[in-house]
């Protein structure tokens, strides 16, 4: 009690957990959170604000150590943004096994969302009405695969690092715009979602942004999309140096049908947030937890060439500032650019060739300037979530 009475009163600080704690332990934790105020029949913002309550309550009574606004900032907002995503993810997963879903697909959608899971073990089907996903049209597709570092610049980290690594990826869009009936008039009604566990390092990324408020748009008979106001939450891990961000952005996401086997998707944001980056094993320590707001953009395209082929490309740039950080002068600056080719073989097979950059430039009065970089280029098998490409259908 002591303790929660001098939080109460003491000033908000930025504090140096580690990395992974801090930027993914802790917006998982608020993930939790989120889906068992969800999976009990509250909306988008009823469980945001429990999450961001309940992040609050154990920064001051759940802990001795000064209230931390990063931790609140990584659990109370980013959790949820994450959260939302895994919810309506696992829910999907219970939706697709008809009215009564086989073992696999309990056990699958309890592991997406733990907290979903629970209340779906305590309560059965009684919060199903409360939710229905009014059937999104969606692009999913699971990646297994070998990857090799094509050039890398260590700079000041001092990490062994590993040239090749398996890595498995999965990747949705979720609420492709288009569909006749479909709506966006709840947060996340369009979402994206990436991850990536590899071999070398766990985590490769963790990424997810969805629309929070926002609404459709149609423009003659083969131009649709949605714009608006997105969420986002992103931890990216390449190695040598890790990036982490909870941001807000305006932008959009359309589709633009070329000819009639050709489509052309995309998505383009500007915004900012609050981010942390750092070298991995740094011989500067110093260099290692860096804080601050983050005006930040991110541009994707995928060209769909009918049911045969389709070719991404994602660029993303971070500028974290020294501003609300850690009374630390500096700035980093992030570049991280995805590029692949998918030859769908048959039906849901498909193969795929990855090239993935990652640059960062920081500067710092007492440490000088340094680059880090590295690129690699892999090859992956690739299995659809349904027959095609992800082209939505207008019909």
């Amino acid at each position: 009690m002591s303790t929660f009475n001098q939080n109460l009163h003491s000033s908000w600080v930025v504090d140096d957990d580690p990395f992974r704690t801090n930027q993914l332990g802790h917006p998982y934790a608020g993930s939790i959170y989120h889906g068992f105020a969800r999976s009990a029949g509250l909306n988008y913002w009823e469980a945001f604000a429990y999450a961001f309550a309940g992040s609050a309550l154990w920064e001051t009574a759940g802990e001795r150590v000064p209230p931390s606004r990063n931790d609140q900032i990584n659990t109370g907002i980013g959790g949820s943004l994450l959260g939302e995503a895994l919810f309506r993810l696992s829910k999907l997963m219970i939706e697709h096994g008809g009215d009564t879903p086989p073992l696999w697909r309990e056990l699958g959608a309890a592991a997406i969302s733990p907290s979903t899971g629970f209340n779906r073990l305590v309560y059965r089907d009684r919060w199903d009405a409360i939710f229905a996903s009014h059937n999104p049209a969606y692009y999913s597709r699971l990646q297994l695969g070998l990857s090799g570092t094509a050039n890398n610049a260590q700079g000041t980290s001092t990490t062994q690092l590993k040239r090749s690594e398996a890595l498995a990826d999965f990747s949705i869009d979720y609420g492709l715009p288009g569909k006749p009936g479909y709506s966006y008039t709840r947060p996340f009604d369009y979402f994206n979602l990436q991850a990536t566990a590899s071999s070398a390092n766990g985590f490769e990324n963790l990424m997810t942004r969805g629309l929070l408020v926002g609404r459709d748009y149609e423009e003659g008979t083969n131009y649709r999309g949605i714009w608006g106001l997105y969420g986002s939450y992103d931890y990216i891990a390449p190695q040598i140096f890790r990036v982490s961000s909870t941001a807000l952005s305006l932008g959009t996401t359309a589709e633009w049908r070329l000819f009639n086997s050709i489509a052309l998707q995309g998505t383009g944001l500007m915004g900012i947030g609050y981010a942390a980056v750092g070298t991995t094993r740094a011989n500067a320590s110093e260099l290692e937890y860096h804080y601050g707001l983050a005006p930040q953009a991110l541009y994707a395209l995928r060209m769909i060439f009918g049911e045969k082929a389709s070719l991404d490309l994602t660029a993303r740039e971070y500028f974290v500032s020294n501003v609300a950080g850690a009374n630390r002068a500096g700035r980093d600056n992030i570049v991280r650019v995805d590029a692949s080719y998918t030859l769908r073989i048959k039906r849901r097979h498909a193969i795929t060739v990855k090239y993935l950059g990652n640059r960062r430039d920081a500067n710092f009065p007492d440490l000088g300037s340094t680059t880090q970089s590295r690129g690699t280029i892999g090859i992956f098998y690739t299995w659809l979530g349904q027959d095609g490409l992800g082209n939505a259908d207008w019909r």
